[in-house]
């Protein structure tokens, strides 16, 4: 899967996946390989990427998640490396 993780400011992450966690607003949750479409907001909290290399952790101050076609979107309002 591919994710990009983007603030108004720059592009925060890149790059090709094996899974990530999100704080949803309703509860977090995880986007594996071949995911169903979705969207989603964002609470304020962490997000957990899990890469070949390991795993990266970002918390975030809110946003919208959009997952089609085996590709991550985020759009969040700020990011915390």
């Amino acid at each position: 899967m591919y994710l990009e993780i983007i603030t108004p400011d720059k592009k925060v992450f890149a790059g090709e996946v094996v899974s990530a966690q999100f704080p949803g607003t309703n509860g977090s949750f995880e986007v594996l390989d071949l995911h169903a479409p979705l969207i989603s907001t964002m609470e304020s909290g962490r997000i957990r990427i899990t890469t070949s290399a390991g795993q990266e952790f970002y918390t975030v101050d809110g946003g919208v998640v959009e997952v089609l076609n085996n590709k991550i979107i985020v759009l969040a309002e700020s990011v915390i490396a």
